[in-house]
């Protein structure tokens, strides 16, 4: 039989929330957020007895990580919530809208506040129901520790580089080169800004105080390290300010 109007459901306002924590791959003609809203909008259409509708704003924050809610698309996703625009939120994975229990709790309390569910497609489960908070919770949970232990191991990695004498990454600073040269890269020493460097700490030697060092290396025109990426790009060559000094000084 035909539902009568008065029969029909009422509309359910779907978002559909992505996110990449890597820029990596973003440019391809489809790429991983076209996929991850892709999912979700089959899952929307599958629920469409229901009410559910799409909405045609996008909310994609590519290069972003789950740890944190300093996302554009997430922070415009949460004012449209405020604002009345979502009655649902559908991400393709848990984790995809946060990794962190905190943020997470946060993000729940304002759903909770508007009337907003929140729904996942590979989890299949939806936070209108006792179970699917449960499972929620689980998953986060779960998501939470993998990130922590993902942290650890790089910690312990560039730890037993250094302990190694290796170079760990990073920014090189002035006195040493990047040689790429071997089966991994490592720091020389780099002669002539090795001696500014021992220069400059006998400047703070001398004036026992940072800033107549900063104007002296200003007056001298000495910047800090000047290097380049793997693709060559210079980067760095910045002036001395009070913090570059203490940074050299240490």
């Amino acid at each position: 039989m035909t539902k009568t109007k008065a029969e029909q459901p009422k509309n359910i306002r779907c978002a559909i929330y992505t996110r990449k924590s890597t820029e990596e791959g973003l440019d391809q003609e489809f790429n991983s957020l076209d996929a991850q809203r892709e999912s979700s909008e089959s899952f929307i259409a599958s629920q469409k007895q229901e009410g559910w509708v799409a909405l045609p704003a996008r909310y994609d924050d590519g290069g972003f990580s789950g740890g944190n809610l300093e996302r554009p698309a997430m922070k415009r996703l949460m004012a449209d919530i405020e604002a009345g625009l979502v009655d649902c939120v559908v991400v393709y994975k848990v984790d995809r809208l946060s990794r962190s229990l905190l943020d997470f709790s946060r993000i729940m309390g304002t759903f909770d506040e508007q009337g907003v569910s929140f729904v996942s497609v590979t989890q299949q489960f939806n936070t209108t129901h006792s179970m699917g908070r449960l499972t929620l919770n689980i998953l986060l949970s779960f998501a939470q520790f993998e990130r922590e232990i993902i942290g650890e191991r790089i910690r312990d990695k560039i730890a037993a580089q250094r302990r190694r004498g290796k170079w760990a990454g990073g920014i090189p600073v002035l006195g040493y080169d990047v040689d790429r040269s071997g089966p991994s890269p490592k720091l020389v020493v780099n002669a002539d800004e090795a001696a500014q460097v021992r220069r400059i700490f006998a400047m703070y030697l001398e004036h026992e105080s940072l800033m107549p060092v900063v104007h002296e290396l200003e007056r001298r025109d000495w910047r800090m390290k000047v290097w380049r990426t793997k693709s060559g790009k210079a980067k760095g060559g910045r002036d001395f300010d009070k913090s570059s000094s203490t940074s050299t000084k240490r």
